[in-house]
């Protein structure tokens, strides 16, 4: 589960976020400002991608660490980030692996 992110926490380095994004699913990459994780996700129609994005709001709410979504008929691009460090955190990888066990 995601935990809180003390203040001060600096964000993780590119080697770490980098030895943790092996950790994943092969679909998420590391933006190129080294502060984001993202993945595509895509669907055979609109509902299935409705279906998808309520899914991860659910998590995200439960874990109280929200992505921001660009949603469209047939896709959905996730990209975490931890606002509070300036970049990314565990968190980010955390939730990242729960949403790849969302049925898509």
């Amino acid at each position: 589960m995601a935990s809180p992110i003390p203040p001060g926490t600096p964000p993780l380095t590119r080697a770490a976020a980098d030895e943790m994004l092996l950790k994943l699913d092969g679909g998420w990459a590391i933006g190129p400002d080294a502060a984001s994780l993202r993945r595509e996700f895509r669907f055979r129609d609109f509902f299935h991608t409705m279906s998808f994005v309520n899914a991860l709001a659910h998590l995200a709410n439960v874990e109280d660490h929200h992505p921001d979504l660009e949603v469209g008929y047939n896709y959905c691009r996730v990209r975490f980030s931890t606002h509070s460090v300036g970049g990314l955190s565990e968190n980010d990888f955390i939730c990242a692996a729960k949403v790849d066990q969302l049925p898509y």
